[in-house]
C-alpha cells in the first residue's frame, strides 16, 4: 500500500459532511403521519465526516475532501474535524449554501429514520477533486460514500486506481447511476439491503452460492465484498473465500452512526497494513460500541476502546 509524504498511515476520505438534527421519538412515523417527539439534538454529521473521524480515533492520518456551506455552521464544522485531527484542506467553500444537513428520527428500540438535504455536499466537484488529487494518490487506502455528486466519487476513484491505492466503497444511498465498469473498487461494503438490491442475492446466500457471487461482483468490477448484518456475524467474500466473523454482544441505545463507525476502522485498520479478517474484527467492535450511544460521532469508540472490548471478548 502507499503512504503519504510523512511516511505514515493514511487514510484519504472523500465525503458528506451535514449537521444532524436527531428528533426522539416513541415510534417511528408511517407515512403521511406526524409523531410528537421528546427532544432534540444537533449534532455533527454525514457518512463521511462521520467515517473519517471513526478512522482519525484509531490512530492514522486522515485527510477529508469535500465541501461545507457558508454558513455559521460550516465554519464550526471546519473548527470540528481540526479538533478531530482530521486534515481540511481537502474541504471546499459553497458560500451561496447552506451546510448539508440530516433530519433523524430515533425511535425507544434504537431503530432509525434518516432524510438527508445534500446542499453544499452537492457542490462538490470533478474539478476540485483534481485540484486535491495529491491527497488521494498518496493515501495508504481511499475511502468513499454516495452522499456527493457521483461524477466526483467516480473522479476520486479513478485517481487511486492509477495510483495504486485501494478503494474502499461503501455505496451508500444506493445509486443506479454509479458506472461500476469504468472504476474499480478493491472492497465494496454494504449492508444486507444494499446487498440484495445491488447484487442481486439474499446476504444469507453468500456461503452457498459463492461463485454466483463472485460473478456479480465481476460484473460491477469489484475485488472483494464485507457485508454487515448488524448483531450477526459479518459476512465477506476476500479473494474468492467466505469468511464469518462474529460481533460483540451489545444491547443497542441508538444504532446512527454504527455502519460509518465500521466502514473508519476497517479503512484505518487496513492503512495500518492488517489484514483484511483483522480488519473486521475491529470493524464490527466499533460498529457495535458505537450503538452504546446516542448520535453518530459522539458514540464512535476509540482505539484503546476497541482494543479492550476485543480482549474481554476473548
Amino acid at each position: 500500500m502507499k503512504t503519504n509524504r510523512s511516511n505514515k498511515k493514511h487514510v484519504a476520505v472523500v465525503g458528506s459532511l451535514n449537521v444532524d438534527l436527531i428528533a426522539s421519538v416513541r415510534r417511528l412515523p408511517g407515512a403521511g403521519e406526524t409523531v410528537a417527539a421528546t427532544g432534540l439534538r444537533k449534532l455533527f454529521g454525514g457518512k463521511g465526516a462521520n467515517q473519517a473521524v471513526a478512522a482519525s480515533r484509531q490512530g492514522v492520518d486522515v485527510d477529508f475532501i469535500g465541501c461545507l456551506g457558508g454558513d455559521a455552521d460550516g465554519r464550526a464544522y471546519r473548527q470540528r474535524m481540526r479538533d478531530e485531527g482530521i486534515g481540511v484542506n481537502g474541504i471546499d467553500r459553497a458560500p451561496d449554501y447552506l451546510t448539508g444537513s440530516a433530519l433523524i428520527g430515533v425511535d425507544v428500540s434504537a431503530e432509525n429514520l434518516i432524510m438527508v438535504a445534500p446542499e453544499a455536499n452537492g457542490q462538490l466537484a470533478p474539478s476540485w477533486i483534481t485540484k486535491k488529487r495529491r491527497l488521494i494518490q498518496d493515501a495508504s487506502v481511499l475511502l468513499l460514500q454516495l452522499e456527493v455528486p457521483i461524477e466526483s466519487v467516480v473522479a476520486s476513484i479513478r485517481l487511486a486506481n492509477e495510483s495504486g491505492v485501494p478503494v474502499v466503497l461503501n455505496p451508500s444511498p444506493l445509486n443506479e447511476e454509479f458506472p461500476w465498469e469504468e472504476v474499480t473498487v478493491d472492497f465494496l461494503i454494504v449492508n444486507e439491503t444494499e446487498a440484495e438490491q445491488l447484487i442481486g442475492f439474499k446476504a444469507g446466500t453468500l456461503k452457498t452460492r459463492k461463485r454466483k457471487w463472485a460473478e456479480a461482483l465481476g460484473r460491477l468490477n469489484v475485488k472483494n465484498v464485507v457485508l454487515t448484518r448488524g448483531s450477526k456475524s459479518t459476512l465477506a467474500l476476500i479473494e474468492g473465500v467466505v469468511v464469518e466473523i462474529e460481533t460483540l454482544s451489545v444491547n443497542p441505545v441508538d444504532t446512527v452512526g454504527a455502519g460509518d463507525a465500521f466502514a473508519g476502522v476497517f479503512a484505518a485498520s487496513l492503512a495500518k497494513g492488517r489484514s483484511t479478517e483483522q480488519s473486521i474484527r475491529l470493524a464490527n467492535a466499533a460498529g457495535a460500541l458505537a450503538t452504546l450511544k446516542s448520535g453518530a460521532q459522539e458514540a464512535i469508540p476509540t482505539r484503546h476502546q476497541v482494543q479492550r472490548a476485543l480482549k474481554k471478548q476473548k
